[in-house]
């Protein structure tokens, strides 16, 4: 049974983050005991072909890539009456891009969360680092890339903070805050905790290009978020599952460090 299940999700007849059948549907289509289809279902979980959600049902797994992938989860989740977003990355670019539309639907009465609380964790520029660097080792030139990396956080940090203030001022969203603490890490990898349930998470991959800092051109090492691949868990509750408790440990790891090497951002 599992290896037909294996087979549609494999060949695409299940497309990634499609909803399978009830178990009742799949063992009537294969003419197989529920019993038979639980157990199947419990073998492509452990191959992390499949997610089971509370109150949901099962779905096919998705390969998220690149923000386009990330954006229908967030606004989704921007659907529950408590919001939480939990980032941990570079600049913040992706994050920004990825909460304009619910906002959007906030300020147009289409959704109405109670309270949306975002925490934002991104590396201190000021401090000297592993990236961004400069590819000469020139501590001037480096210092200079991270200040240019220090201005677009702080854009796109800022953009994310206003609007969401906004909802508040308006009176839309009756709890409403943004909260960012830097820490002394260079940043390597990207993170996302969503309504404490999904978690999201890829590596930064590290190239050579060439920047332009301080009216000159510098060339450096630099971490790319728009090449990131992100993998997506689920908490569903079980929690032997590796995907329950890869989530786990992803706010486990989040708060630790919020609540120890990170500083907050000046007022």
């Amino acid at each position: 049974m599992a290896t037909a299940l294996r087979a549609a999700i494999l060949t695409r007849k299940i497309e990634p983050g499609d909803k399978l059948p009830s178990q009742n549907e799949l063992a009537e289509r294969y003419g197989v005991s529920r019993m038979t289809i639980q157990q199947a279902l419990r073998v492509l979980k452990d191959e992390s072909l499949v997610v089971s959600r509370q109150g949901s049902g099962v779905f096919a797994r998705e390969r998220t890539e690149k923000p386009v992938g990330l954006r229908p989860h967030i606004e989704k989740a921007f659907e529950a009456d408590e919001v939480s977003i939990d980032f941990l990355g570079y600049t913040a670019e992706t994050l920004h891009g990825a909460i304009a539309e619910p906002l959007d639907k906030i300020r147009a009465g289409r959704l109405t969360p109670k309270s949306i609380r975002i925490r934002i964790l991104v590396s201190d520029m000021t401090q000297p680092l592993a990236l961004p660097v400069a590819v000469d080792g020139v501590e001037r030139d480096s210092a200079a890339a991270r200040a240019r990396m220090a201005d677009l956080s702080t854009r796109y940090i800022g953009g994310v903070t206003d609007a969401v203030q906004e909802l508040a001022d308006l009176g839309l969203v009756p709890d409403a805050t943004v909260e960012t603490r830097r820490f002394a890490g260079a940043p390597m990898f990207k993170a996302y905790v969503i309504n404490s349930a999904d978690a999201f998470f890829g590596y930064y991959p590290v190239v050579k290009h060439d920047v332009r800092t301080a009216g000159s051109q510098v060339s450096i090492y630099d971490p790319m978020g728009k090449d990131t691949v992100l993998f997506h868990w689920t908490d569903d509750g079980d929690i032997e599952a590796v995907d329950t408790q890869f989530v786990i440990e992803t706010r486990n790891w989040f708060d630790s460090v919020w609540n120890t090497i990170a500083v907050e951002d000046a007022k």
